[in-house]
């Protein structure tokens, strides 16, 4: 008897234009139009793909279910391409690129970039209360709550709350925040794991930090959000190794 796949569900780390890395990951989990992507954001700004990312991107939500987060670089990207904002730090850090491949791109691809970028989501809650969020959130109450919605693609304290709290302190501690209380499991990125000396995927507390530095050195990855198997790519100097990516 033929073995039927199960349809599975994949979160996605920061992949910051390194499109062969996606497709990468993509082939090497064996990802079918069954499965459901959820991708954390920050698809912009580093490697030399990010429009032909976008281009994919787009592509591909066509073919299967795929959830598409807001990341702190989309939000830099869109004020630019709208001509709203041309910021000198987001340049320095990765947006010059951005700048430089869109001197080749059409006004009307640009439009379908813009649409995309303006579609996407602040974060995503499933029907198991699993939290999926770029960056974090501050709000003890929880993400419906935060007055202040950029903290989703900007806050690293929920991520070094959990790092501060170690293994040691579980939910029926005192110390244990209430925050993380709210969610069965938390997904973000925007924090690269490599600061940490890390090179896989990292977990404290209910959050895992998918976010392996496919922007800098470290590679990308995808994880089965129910078994939490994961699936990296080479590492990203290894597929551009003509450019430098957010390297500085």
């Amino acid at each position: 008897m033929k073995q039927i796949k199960m349809n599975n569900t994949f979160v996605i780390g920061d992949i910051h234009g390194g499109l062969k890395a996606l497709q990468q990951v993509l082939e090497r989990a064996n990802i079918t139009q069954n499965d459901k992507l959820i991708f954390l954001g920050d698809y912009v700004d580093g490697w030399s793909d990010t429009a032909n990312l976008l281009d994919f991107l787009i592509d591909l939500n066509k073919k299967q279910d795929c959830i598409f987060l807001m990341g702190n670089h989309e939000e830099m990207v869109l004020k630019w391409l709208k001509g709203e904002e041309d910021n000198e730090l987001w340049r320095f850090h990765g947006g010059q690129s951005t700048v430089d491949i869109y001197e080749n791109i059409s006004d009307e691809k640009k439009q379908l970039h813009i649409a995309f970028l303006s579609n996407l989501k602040e974060y995503y809650l499933d029907d198991n209360n699993r939290l999926f969020i770029h960056a974090g959130f501050t709000n003890l109450k929880g993400v419906d709550f935060e007055f202040f919605r950029p903290l989703f693609w900007w806050d690293r304290t929920l991520w070094e709350t959990a790092m501060a709290l170690g293994k040691d302190i579980l939910e029926d501690d005192i110390r244990y925040p209430s925050r993380f209380k709210l969610y069965s499991e938390i997904f973000i990125g925007h924090t690269p794991v490599t600061r940490f000396n890390e090179s896989e995927p990292m977990h404290f507390a209910n959050i895992w930090n998918v976010d392996t530095g496919a922007a800098f050195k470290g590679k990308l990855t995808l994880m089965n959000i129910e078994t939490k198997q994961f699936w990296q790519s080479d590492s990203l100097p290894d597929l551009y190794p003509n450019e430098k990516g957010r390297n500085i």
